[in-house]
């Protein structure tokens, strides 16, 4: 037995593994992340090509067609103007994939650093800074994002920018918990004594051990913006016809549902199969790289 100890930690210290090669071979014994990486990885790659996939025009309307149910000419079936659905859907992913993974990159961005520096300095920095994100939360997001809506015109791009800078708050605090939770610990103290900035432990030690937390909240994240973002769509402050969304899209199936049921159906499926691959995905994620999870 003692042999078998000691040649199994001999091997561990040959390899030298390193975290992210220990959360991708955990991460692959995962079949529902795996499969939930590539539904996501298949809709991405379908959203990059629509424009020379699409069967048809997004704009390409044909009123004397109107509404049609599911056909082997319209696989989908059509809208009340006569367009396509499945490109419509195709189109639409394009838009909330892009609104999603953008503006959470952009909370994302923010609501680490703010929280790793609240909480890794903490004091009258820490207290100071919390109350700017208690302030911020006390604030009504829609009406902030509405303001930057009206005040700097309807722009996509500005539509990223805004959702992402009201989604960092949460982000933050939960960042900032961690770090207080880590800041103490032998291996930052180990840092210290090797004479490393602060700076550098922030980045190269405390942040990648918050990382579980981070993207299990990124996964919950990048649904909520999609949602929201149909919402603006909805008031008419986001997305636009003829351009679509999958939220554009499902909140007109809703006005329909009951005579034509699939405007509604297909661009919820769309959506429900995005959200399910991202909570298997991040589910996954936890687990791989958290470290309490391994496993002999």
């Amino acid at each position: 037995m003692k042999q078998d100890s000691l040649s199994q930690s001999e091997i561990i210290e040959e390899d030298g593994s390193s975290l992210w090669n220990d959360a991708w071979i955990k991460l692959s014994k995962n079949y529902l992340a795996l499969a939930g990486l590539g539904i996501l990885i298949l809709l991405c790659v379908v959203s990059l090509l629509t424009p020379w996939i699409a069967p048809y025009s997004y704009e390409q309307q044909n009123l004397d067609l109107g509404a049609t149910a599911p056909s082997l000419q319209h696989w989908l079936g059509t809208d009340i103007f006569g367009r396509d659905m499945l490109t419509r859907i195709m189109y639409g992913g394009r838009v909330s994939l892009m609104v999603g993974f953008i503006a959470t990159a952009v909370a994302l961005v923010i609501g680490i650093l703010w929280g790793a520096i609240a909480g890794f300095y903490g004091g009258r920095l820490d207290a100071v800074m919390m109350r700017i994100v208690d302030i911020l939360y006390a604030l009504p997001f829609m009406i902030f994002i509405v303001l930057l809506m009206v005040v700097f015109g309807r722009n996509i791009l500005l539509l990223f920018l805004a959702i992402g800078a009201v989604e960092w708050l949460t982000m933050a605090r939960i960042v900032r918990g961690q770090v207080m939770s880590l800041r103490n610990q032998e291996f930052v103290e180990a840092a210290y004594s090797l004479g490393l900035s602060q700076w550098t432990i922030i980045r190269r030690h405390i942040i990648p051990n918050t990382l579980g937390p981070v993207i299990v909240y990124t996964t919950l994240t990048i649904p909520s913006v999609m949602l929201l973002e149909a919402f603006l769509s909805f008031l008419g402050l986001g997305i636009q016809p003829p351009e679509s969304s999958w939220g554009l899209l499902i909140n007109y199936g809703v006005e329909t549902m009951e005579e034509y049921p699939w405007l509604l159906i297909f661009p919820g499926v769309a959506l429900s199969l995005t959200l399910f691959a991202l909570n298997f995905l991040g589910d996954g994620l936890r687990d791989a790289l958290d470290p309490r999870t391994s496993k002999d």
